[in-house]
């Protein structure tokens, strides 16, 4: 996988299509994007944000924290670096209010792989940015982040290759010297940022994109439990709900790929309430860590993850004719039968989250865009030109449900009826 917010295209050029809309609009947006030109990574290809214009002041940066003491609390990157965070302080009424982000980017299934990303900022501080953009769901501006702009506001980052699960004592993995900490990462940034006035917070609030959307979904009771009893406290999973799902060659890849990664960092413990029978792997799919969440959480999810079929639905692999490279790279050149078949994929979704459906203090927002994440882009997140379910953003349907103005239980109609959708078109599908 690709470190997430890199600041150069390398091998990936991305851009936005708004079906329906043509000429001028979609070339601004084509040459918008192109001009920002960075490498789209599992976690964050969100993290788009056009120029300032108009005298508006670009995005803010926010600086690295390290982890204090972390090799005495075993706190370690997959690489023994210290783990890292960016926090920007709140002020005025959001001075009492936090909103966490865990970053995602993938996981690691075997020594291979976890070594390759020790040599990344995805398993290690030491290739980790001294500052980063705070966009769409961390803006300060309010105009792109209406109810969160002034909160106190954190990014994890995130370097164990596993949505901060795994907890692995021996370091030493076929003579080489792996961490696998993701527990103990999560435990050490929450231990310091309870003691920088988490502890006191009136509302909280832990979201998560990709592999930090699942993560958010595995740590959201415990977070919870993190706060006053009488402080309002929810989550929100953004990409997150991957499906365990028959490739199109009726092999089950993803579920393939978690049991690698649960055998790899030893995290069958850290689902005791999965069935004894089911394959490892299942454990880790948020269909079944769901069933045990108590708090109330926000699912926000594309119908057509551009992710999910590229490696869950429709994986290089399955694919030995490359029938399906163009549909994978770009929605509108799927063939009517493609299209039945990712029809067939956004119904897997919507019974995978039948469990969500029935839970009354949960939401939902479940759109038919191409797209993965959506929270972490100013584009997507809030703008003018957001995509829209019922007439709302994601920011105002998000917004509306956190302070209960309604109930938020969205699901847009198939694949292509949505015009505001912006669905990505690829050069090369997403690594994994």
């Amino acid at each position: 996988m690709p470190p997430p917010s890199a600041p150069a295209s390398h091998h990936l050029r991305l851009w936005w299509r708004r079906r329906g809309r043509a000429g001028a609009v979609g070339a601004t947006f084509a040459v918008a994007l192109l001009a920002a030109a960075l490498l789209l990574a599992l976690s964050s290809y969100a993290s788009v944000v056009f120029p300032a214009s108009g005298g508006r002041r670009g995005p803010a940066l926010v600086g690295l924290t390290l982890v204090r003491r972390a090799s005495e609390k075993g706190a370690l990157c997959l690489d023994g670096s210290a783990p890292g965070y960016h926090l920007q302080r709140g002020s005025g009424s959001g001075s009492q209010s936090w909103l966490i982000h865990l970053e995602g980017g993938g996981w690691c299934r075997n020594l291979k792989s976890c070594a390759s990303r020790q040599r990344s900022m995805l398993g290690s501080s030491r290739y980790m940015e001294g500052q980063v953009e705070f966009t769409g769901i961390l803006s300060d501006d309010k105009s792109q982040n209406p109810d969160f702009y002034n909160w106190n506001k954190v990014k994890i980052r995130y370097c164990d290759g596993a949505s901060f699960s795994g907890n692995v004592k021996d370091e030493l993995q076929n003579g080489t010297r792996f961490f696998f900490r993701g527990q103990r990462i999560w435990e050490a940034v929450m231990n310091e940022l309870v003691v920088k006035g988490l502890r006191n917070a009136k509302q909280a609030f832990l979201t998560g994109c990709s592999a930090g959307g699942l993560a958010t979904y595995i740590h959201c009771d415990s977070f919870r439990a993190l706060l006053p009893k009488d402080s309002r406290v929810k989550c929100l999973a953004d990409g997150g709900f991957f499906l365990d799902v028959e490739d199109i060659s009726g092999r089950r890849t993803m579920q393939s790929f978690y049991s690698d990664v649960v055998r790899l960092q030893d995290l069958k413990e850290r689902f005791p309430h999965c069935n004894s029978n089911m394959e490892v792997g299942q454990c880790f799919f948020p269909r079944e860590v769901v069933k045990h969440i108590v708090s109330p959480v926000f699912v926000l999810n594309p119908a057509y993850d551009a992710w999910q079929v590229q490696h869950a639905l429709a994986p290089e692999a399955s694919d030995p004719q490359h029938s399906w490279l163009d549909c994978r790279l770009d929605i509108s050149k799927c063939s009517s039968e493609q299209l039945e078949i990712l029809q067939g994929f956004r119904k897997e979704l919507h019974d995978a989250i039948s469990e969500v459906k029935q839970k009354r203090d949960w939401g939902f927002y479940i759109n038919s865009c191409f797209v993965h994440c959506q929270s972490l882009s100013s584009l997507t997140w809030h703008s003018p030109t957001s995509p829209r379910v019922n007439n709302k953003s994601i920011a105002e349907a998000v917004g509306d449900w956190f302070f209960d103005r309604r109930e938020v239980k969205e699901i847009d109609c198939e694949y292509p009826c949505n015009p505001t959708c912006h669905n990505l078109v690829f050069e090369k599908p997403f690594k994994i």
